[in-house]
């Protein structure tokens, strides 16, 4: 998997921000401070592509958050990817929620599945089964499964993975990203111990899921 130095501003951002940092510019040395909605804009942008570095917990049995945002369901279900009964945590992130993807094991990735599918509120639980979606089946260093899967949201309209079978991740290394609103799902083992409830906020990496027992 292809890696480059870690910017505050995630390298998927460097187009959008760059043209309406271009067009701000331009348009206020036309129209003066009637260029304003054009600077929150930016502004918008800037925030929506950040990419702060992140410090992994000390704990090896960890399991940490993929991704900023709030646990919307914490619950047994099948893993059609893995399959497999599971416990499954999921993270919604909003539009203000930092949007890097982060693995939540060290382990090597077995498959990559994409699915095609709708574009429906990422906060819904059918968005798991029915938006466009990428999962990650991961072996972790213990031998566990994990399958991590990035679901595109109402406004997300691309997901963007650089991991491959056969590469190895490391816990909070950087795999993906998913552009203005979306929902990374974690599927773990039955044997697992939940760290999270619902409603709680989590930090992509900082933030611990689960431990493996």
């Amino acid at each position: 998997m292809r890696t480059y130095p870690h910017p505050f501003i995630a390298r998927e951002g460097w187009p959008f921000l760059s043209i309406s940092l271009l067009v701000s510019i331009a348009a206020t040395a036309m129209w003066g401070v009637w260029a304003s909605p054009l600077w929150l804009v930016t502004l918008f942008i800037l925030q929506f592509f950040r990419d702060p570095p992140r410090t992994i917990p000390d704990n090896p049995g960890a399991i940490l958050a993929p991704a900023d945002g709030r646990i919307v369901a914490v619950e047994k279900t099948q893993d059609t990817y893995g399959e497999r009964a599971a416990i499954k945590i999921s993270v919604f992130m909003n539009v203000f929620n930092v949007h890097s993807n982060r693995a939540p094991v060290s382990g090597h990735v077995d498959s990559v599945h994409y699915s095609q599918g709708r574009f429906l509120n990422a906060n819904l639980d059918k968005a798991s089964a029915e938006n466009e979606r990428n999962a990650l089946l991961i072996t972790a260093e213990n031998g566990e499964i994990v399958t991590c899967v990035q679901i595109a949201g109402l406004i997300a309209r691309r997901i963007l993975c650089y991991a491959a079978q056969g590469d190895k991740l490391s816990r909070g290394q950087r795999f993906g990203f998913i552009r203005f609103g979306s929902r990374v799902d974690v599927y773990l083992p039955l044997t697992v111990r939940p760290r999270v409830a619902i409603g709680d906020k989590v930090f992509a990496t900082e933030t611990v899921l689960a431990e493996f027992t």
